[in-house]
């Protein structure tokens, strides 16, 4: 049965529920909401989810809290908030009603869970303090949604409902954008496994646009490749590949001689007509046509396999 009412508490909002409820009424958009804590709210029954209060976790009727004894806990010993609970069980069908190809459901349920939903469940049972993100502990995300409760001393009884509903279509915005991301990457990861195959131990790889492109090196085991070329909206970029997810260590830099320079300069240093722009740190570079992109990579090459990389 398709429910009428999506059940969570009143009160202060945090992230599990508010996220939560970006994925319930998604699935379920003629669903109202209903904020309470009431005894005939949260006593389940046919025409409700009930979510982050009732004091019980059973899928079967429809019920997915957290702060009871026995709460539910993932394979590995880890707590579930709301949110994960109803990922567990609604995730995929919310993916499927974004749009997403069945074929990458499974996979996107298991990275989204893992990078974002396990952060908010850990965060909302005290298992992780904001606190590890040092200066920016603030602006985490569960930390920003929190910011858009009422002040202690409004008095409106309404304020704590719109503010819930304002926070809500912002918490749906991440949660949409960071899952676009993700589906975006996957289908990049085919387009670039392809390029790969066609590049065979070439030093450069060309790609057809713009895209990510370091997962599918990784996981292809490329590890003879130095740079990527790609067309732009009206130029062609060189960019260099990075060793590492985290630092800014690359696998080969670029020429120190064209750091920081751009257009006549850097045709003069490199002898590329067409060359148009490179970072003063080294890391990427521009031309206006792809014949000087792919002219500066030969280059980049040859200087960096004369240096000793790879």
């Amino acid at each position: 049965m398709i429910p009428a009412f999506l059940v969570t508490h009143s009160g202060g909002f945090h992230a599990d529920e508010l996220l939560s409820s970006v994925v319930l009424s998604r699935l379920f958009p003629k669903a109202r909401i209903v904020r309470s804590r009431a005894p005939e709210w949260i006593t389940p029954g046919a025409d409700r989810i009930i979510y982050d209060v009732g004091g019980a976790y059973d899928a079967a009727a429809q019920i997915f809290d957290h702060h009871q004894r026995g709460a539910p806990l993932r394979g590995d010993g880890q707590p579930y908030s709301s949110f994960g609970l109803v990922w567990e069980h609604y995730g995929r069908d919310y993916l499927a009603a974004l749009g997403l190809p069945q074929a990458h459901i499974e996979a996107l349920h298991a990275s989204f869970d893992a990078s974002f939903v396990l952060p908010i469940d850990l965060m909302d049972n005290g298992a992780l303090s904001p606190s590890i993100a040092g200066p920016l502990a603030g602006l985490t995300l569960p930390s920003l949604l929190e910011t858009l409760k009422p002040v202690f001393d409004e008095k409106d009884p309404e304020a704590e409902n719109r503010a819930f509903h304002a926070a809500l279509a912002i918490a749906g915005s991440f949660v949409e954008a960071r899952i676009a991301q993700s589906a975006a990457k996957l289908r990049a990861e085919a387009l670039v496994h392809q390029a790969i195959v066609d590049t065979g131990e070439g030093r450069i790889l060309e790609l057809p646009a713009g895209m990510p492109f370091r997962p599918a090196i990784v996981k292809a085991g490329a590890d003879h490749l130095l740079f990527v070329v790609h067309p732009r909206d009206k130029d062609w970029c060189l960019t260099t590949i990075r060793r590492a997810d985290e630092g800014f260590e690359v696998r080969a830099d670029l020429p120190a001689a064209w750091a920081g320079l751009t257009d006549r300069d850097l045709e003069a240093a490199c002898g590329v007509e067409g060359a148009s722009f490179c970072h003063n740190g080294r890391f990427i570079a521009a031309a206006r046509t792809r014949e000087a992109a792919l002219a500066m990579a030969e280059l980049a090459v040859r200087e960096a396999v004369s240096n000793g990389t790879r």
